[in-house]
C-alpha cells in the first residue's frame, strides 16, 4: 500500500495532484500534495517531510469519521483531515501509516511516539492537555444517546437514565460525562461493541458524540435512532506531542487554510456530509 522511497521522493519533489478518497460510494476529492517546504531544521515538520511518511492514529470503527475499508485503510472525515495534514508536508496518502487507536490508548500512543498525530474523534479537554498538545478544534460535536428504533423506553435525554443501563467506551469523555446521570454503565473498548447489548436489552442506550451515533445508526439502518438531544460540547482536536508548538501551529495553519479556501467543506460533504448537514468549522484555539 505504501509507495517506494523513490516514488515518495518524486511525489514530494513536485506538486502532484492525488486523490483523497472519501467514502467508497462518493466521488473522490483532490488535494495538492505540496512541494517539499523549507521547514525549520530539527522541527517535526522537517523530520516527517524528509522521511516522506507519517504515522497517523485514528479509529477504525467509526462510520463517517474513521471506518476501515476491506483493505484496512480508514475512510471518513477524520481520515481526510489526516490526509490534508500529510499533503501539506509533501506526503501522499499511500505514504501514511495508519494505526488504529481507541479512546483508551490515544494519549499513550502519542507519548510513546507510536504515532505522530491522532485524528480520532478526540475531544480537547484540560486533563488531556496535561500530557499532550492539541491543534484545532476542527469540528464541534455534542454527546447524545442512541436507542432502539421507535425508542421503546421513551428516553428523551440523559435525565431519563437514572434506572437505565448505558453502554459507552472506557477512557472516553462520554464515560466521564454519563456518570452524572447513571451508575449503571457498561464500558467496552469500541462503540461498535455496544450495539449488540443494545439489541438484546442488556443496555437501554449507547452514549457518545452525536456524529458517531449518527454513523452507527446509518450503518444499521432501521435498528437504532439518535435521541437528538445533545447535552455537552465536544471540540474535536488533533493530538500531538506535548509542547511541540511549531508542529501544533503548522497544523492549525493548515486547518485555517482549509476553512478559508473551502477544502474543509468539500471533505465534510464527501464523508460525514452524506448524512449530516454541513456546519461552520469551529474557531481554532491557538492557546
Amino acid at each position: 500500500m505504501r509507495l517506494s522511497k523513490r516514488l515518495a521522493a518524486a511525489a514530494a519533489a513536485a506538486a502532484v495532484v492525488v486523490s483523497l478518497s472519501a467514502c467508497s460510494d462518493s466521488q473522490a476529492e483532490t488535494v495538492d500534495v505540496e512541494q517539499a517546504a523549507d521547514f525549520p531544521e530539527g522541527s517535526t515538520m522537517a523530520r516527517l517531510a524528509d522521511a516522506g511518511s507519517i504515522t497517523i492514529g485514528t479509529k477504525f470503527d467509526q462510520p463517517l469519521f474513521g471506518l476501515a475499508n476491506p483493505d484496512g485503510t480508514p475512510e471518513g472525515f477524520d481520515a481526510e483531515i489526516g490526509k490534508l495534514i500529510a499533503a501539506k508536508l509533501g506526503i501522499a496518502p499511500g505514504d501514511i501509516d495508519w494505526t488504529e487507536t481507541v479512546s483508551a490508548n490515544r494519549e499513550p500512543f502519542i507519548e510513546n511516539g507510536q504515532v505522530d498525530i491522532v485524528v480520532a474523534t478526540y475531544t480537547i479537554n484540560d486533563a488531556r492537555k496535561e500530557v499532550i498538545s492539541f491543534a484545532g478544534p476542527y469540528y464541534q460535536a455534542g454527546q447524545d444517546l442512541l436507542v432502539l428504533a421507535g425508542n421503546p423506553d421513551g428516553i428523551e435525554g440523559p435525565d431519563d437514565l437514572a434506572d437505565k443501563a448505558v453502554c459507552t467506551v472506557s477512557g472516553s469523555t462520554s464515560e466521564a460525562n454519563i456518570q452524572e446521570y447513571t451508575s449503571n454503565i457498561v464500558a467496552t473498548d469500541t462503540y461498535s461493541n455496544c450495539l449488540e447489548p443494545l439489541r438484546n436489552g442488556q443496555v437501554q442506550a449507547v452514549t457518545t458524540d452525536n456524529v458517531i451515533l449518527a454513523g452507527l445508526a446509518d450503518q444499521n439502518e432501521g435498528d437504532f435512532e439518535v435521541v437528538n438531544a445533545p447535552f455537552t460540547e465536544e471540540p474535536y482536536g488533533i493530538g500531538l506531542a506535548k509542547d511541540d508548538t511549531e508542529f501544533r501551529e503548522f497544523i492549525n495553519d493548515t486547518l485555517q487554510e482549509s476553512y478559508d479556501d473551502g477544502t474543509w467543506d468539500e471533505l465534510w460533504e464527501k464523508t460525514a456530509g452524506r448524512i449530516l448537514p454541513t456546519p461552520e468549522p469551529p474557531a481554532i484555539d491557538r492557546y
